[in-house]
């Protein structure tokens, strides 16, 4: 049973309006992110999702003003409960990340630190952020690792980074993200990296400690079946640009956008081991030095080619609103087309949710 997303007149937490990132390259300027609208209400779990090199992770880093040189955010706003992100001065952004927003990255052991023990990755932010002192910033390492799931805490705080396995340092990344109690946090393909059995324990635990906390969760994947399973609204991006959001249980059985449907298409479903290749999106993502006029999944769209829509590759389609909270970028989004299997019959990593 799918859980229920949180109402749909709350005051988001995050607020992203008209947001734009950019990174000079010897091609030109590359648009990496195209004036994004999205927001995240407290309490919300919303999947990000795309092919890679439609921009998520840069929008992700792009919240918390991580963007490095050449990249830079050339416009929009980013409210944080009602905060200009982008006007924050260097203290006001330390205070925002670890404490109010935490992020998790999809190479853990990359992200560690890894000549210090792993107990005092932990207790960092509770001594530099939350003002313990170093035997109660311990003391509270030793219970955050414990409440992620780590065997024998007292002995693994005492570890090397090296010394973990990826489901364990992973585990590590997501007790230092919720370290402070974070309003909102980000994981960034948080699972790519472990094995199937793994992923599924790290998601189930990414949800109970959103739920435990009351934490907002921005999940940033290309897996539809994490998203269905974990998202109470989904969000799909492409070449820079969201092209379709809404509720899980709409977007995954009737998503609207025709790139929204080919990733659906694309998805492993229960019952399909005999049904050869899955059916993938012909063409690529394109150069985002080059920006189209029209829609950038016009080159590859087979609404468009079947109903000869030329406007799509002359005019950038607006935001339509099938219905509340349903939003889709397509000229075509009402025009029908083999529809992939719903959501129901994907084959999904978690058990099915309370």
């Amino acid at each position: 049973m799918l859980m229920t997303s949180p109402p749909s007149h709350a005051k988001p937490l995050l607020d992203i309006r008209a947001l734009q990132t950019q990174f000079k390259s010897e091609r030109g300027t590359v648009n990496a992110v195209q004036g994004v609208d999205l927001t995240i209400a407290p309490g919300e779990i919303l999947g990000l999702v795309g092919e890679s090199g439609s921009g998520k992770s840069v929008l992700a880093l792009s919240i918390l003003r991580l963007i490095q040189s050449p990249g830079t955010i050339a416009g929009g706003e980013i409210l944080f409960d009602g905060r200009d992100v982008l006007g924050m001065s260097k203290k006001e952004l330390t205070q925002l990340r670890g404490r109010d927003i935490g992020i998790i990255f999809q190479q853990p052991h990359g992200c560690l630190n890894p000549v210090r023990r792993i107990g005092w990755q932990v207790a960092e932010p509770l001594r530099h952020q939350g003002g313990l002192d170093r035997r109660a910033a311990w003391d509270g390492a030793i219970a955050l690792l414990r409440s992620v799931g780590i065997p024998a805490p007292e002995e693994k705080a005492l570890a090397y980074p090296h010394q973990l396995s990826g489901g364990q340092a992973q585990r590590v990344m997501i007790a230092i993200a919720l370290a402070l109690k974070p309003r909102l946090l980000i994981a960034d393909e948080p699972t790519t990296a472990l094995d199937v059995t793994i992923q599924a324990q790290i998601l189930e635990l990414l949800r109970e400690s959103c739920r435990n906390f009351g934490t907002s969760l921005l999940l940033v994947t290309h897996d539809l079946g994490v998203v269905a399973k974990l998202a109470d609204r989904v969000a799909v991006m492409y070449a820079g640009r969201i092209v379709e959001d809404g509720p899980v249980a709409e977007m995954l059985v009737e998503p609207q956008h025709p790139y929204a449907r080919g990733l659906l298409r694309a998805a492993p479903r229960l019952g399909n081991a005999g049904a050869g290749r899955l059916q993938d999106i012909p063409g690529g993502i394109p150069d985002l030095s080059r920006p189209s006029p029209g829609c950038a999944f016009a080159p590859r769209c087979e609404v468009r080619r079947s109903l000869q829509l030329d406007r799509c590759l002359t005019e950038q389609p607006p935001f339509q609103t099938s219905h509340e909270g349903h939003r889709t970028r397509c000229w075509a989004s009402d025009r029908s087309i083999n529809l992939p299997q719903s959501v129901a019959e994907m084959s999904l990593p978690l058990e099915g949710r309370p």
